[in-house]
């Protein structure tokens, strides 16, 4: 196997626990999936180490020998890379966008002949980057994407007139075997990648891909309220199968952040700053609102990070009619210099106060009291002596 570490392909540490590896491999694997990289090798090969690290990471017990190990306790294992895992789970109904394109790459036991690996699924993925206002009022888009078609020049084999002729390495099984003791181990055959079959002629018209990439440009709309990382699917706008038929495009939601909300599902908050001679006085302040202004009336002496909920002016539930609530959250601020006149000034109002202006006098008096309690009785005369 090539040498890389699986955790530092994936951006976590070894102490990182299951869902922080899960979360970094749905990151990484959006970022480098072929059919957002289209005739990109280099994001090709990272996403099949992506899946490779997580296939070991997620798996306890591959994730034990590795960290004891490293790749060496893996092969000895059996373990010789990327299997093909189906990670479905982590997508939901997207699995089948990230299905793996890249054969089975390890099997155990008999021999047995390989299916004919699919070029393509029918559904893709594609990224929407949407503003703070966008996602939560809703729009119309427009899209420009890229889905894949079989070449009709080669019928999708990427052969040249479509002429295949036998891999020579595997003899046509799409597997090569390995005998280590007793037991067999097959590997997909990196020569025609598991298809058992070979291009005589590459296909100049898809560069023997066997698929083209056509370009598509249409409106869609976000609804009201969507949130970072929403799925919005639109039927009938994914890759086209050799039927003529196609799959799903599956848009996937980035949402820009903003500079006064910030969201938590459908609830918003927002910080307030208020003066603190407000505090004692209390007071009541206009606030911005995601429909317009609201009045906030903070009662005397709140503390800080005190929270007032306004409901039902939050964001609205996807596809329902609830609303989340907005809260406010006070911040008492203080001035960071005064003047001459402003310190005589809170000095006299200190003072006006009286004995509540020292709330730590009448705290710490029976402290003071009971710590010269404590003071072991020859540590009294001690002192005394020293006096005469």
């Amino acid at each position: 196997m090539e040498s890389f570490d699986y955790y530092e392909i994936l951006e976590v540490s070894q102490t990182s626990d299951k869902e922080t590896i899960k979360k970094a491999y749905r990151k990484m694997a959006l970022k480098y999936h072929p059919d957002r990289n289209p005739d990109d090798k280099e994001a090709e090969e990272m996403f099949k180490k992506i899946n490779e690290a997580y296939e070991v990471l997620s798996d306890e017990s591959k994730r034990q020998i590795y960290d004891k190990y490293g790749k060496k306790g893996l092969e000895n294992n059996g373990f010789s890379g990327f299997s093909g895992k189906d990670f479905g789970d982590i997508f939901g109904d997207l699995g089948s966008i990230f299905e793996s394109a890249f054969g089975s790459g390890f099997g155990f036991g008999s021999p047995r002949k390989q299916e004919s690996k699919v070029k393509f699924m029918p559904d893709y993925l594609y990224k929407l980057d949407l503003t703070f206002r966008e996602a939560i009022f809703g729009c119309k888009k427009n899209i420009k994407t890229k889905y894949k078609a079989f070449c009709k020049d080669c019928d999708g084999t990427g052969a040249k007139d479509g002429k295949l002729q036998t891999c020579s390495h595997c003899q046509g099984k799409g597997q090569t075997f390995m005998r280590q003791g007793f037991m067999t181990f097959a590997q997909t055959c990196s020569k025609c990648n598991g298809e058992g079959h070979i291009a005589k002629d590459k296909c100049t018209s898809c560069h023997a891909e066997g698929f083209v990439f056509v370009e598509e440009e249409f409106e869609i709309n976000v609804p009201e309220g969507v949130d970072d990382e929403n799925r919005i699917r639109i039927i009938g706008k994914g890759n086209q199968q050799k039927n003529g038929s196609r799959g799903d495009l599956y848009i996937l939601t980035y949402v820009e952040s903003d500079d006064y909300f910030v969201r938590d599902g459908i609830d918003v908050y927002i910080e307030v700053p208020v003066f603190f001679t407000s505090i004692p006085l209390g007071t009541s302040v206009k606030i911005p609102s995601l429909k317009g202004e609201l009045e906030l009336r903070i009662p005397q002496n709140s503390e800080d990070g005190s929270r007032f909920v306004f409901k039902g002016e939050g964001i609205k539930e996807v596809n329902k009619n609830n609303y989340g609530n907005l809260i406010a959250i006070i911040k008492i601020m203080y001035p960071k210099s005064i003047t001459e006149e402003q310190r005589e000034l809170l000095l006299e109002l200190h003072n006006s106060f009286g004995y509540e202006s020292e709330p730590h006098k009448n705290l710490f008096e029976e402290c003071f009291d009971r710590i010269k309690g404590w003071l072991k009785p020859e540590t009294k005369t001690k002192g005394k002596a020293r006096k005469k």
